[in-house]
This record gives structure tokens, sequence and C-alpha cells, in this order.
């Protein structure tokens, strides 16, 4: 297993996450892999995609197709 350091990383909350302090979702751009965590726990560690990986998953939720 690969260790990704991501004590500099610039963490950003998805345009998807809930504005109300809900559902909250932050990624970090521009690396290797693509980082995901909950803004509401940060001290958890984060789960780190491949970066195809990750444009399969975010597209299928743009389409809607997840829960088909």
């Amino acid at each position: 297993m690969r260790v990704v350091d991501l004590s500099g990383t610039s963490w950003r909350k998805s345009s998807y996450s809930n504005q109300d302090g809900g559902a909250c979702l932050e990624v970090a751009d521009d690396l290797a892999v693509v980082p995901v965590r909950d803004s509401k726990d940060v001290g958890r560690a984060p789960l780190v995609f491949g970066v195809g990986a990750w444009s399969v998953f975010a597209g299928a939720v743009k389409r809607g197709d997840l829960f088909e």
C-alpha cells in the first residue's frame, strides 16, 4: 500500500455538499490521487481514490446513475 502525505494539502468543499452544514464533503485538487474527507471529522483519515476511479464515480453522480 502506498502512503500519501496530505499534511500540507489544501482542501475545498465540494460544490455538491449541503451548504447548511449537513453532508459536507471536501476534496483536494492537483494531486496524483483524489483524497476525500468529511469536513465535520477532519481528524479521521481521508479516503483516497485513483484519478480514473474518481472520474468514473463523479460522472455517475452527475448523471444520476448510482442508484438505478
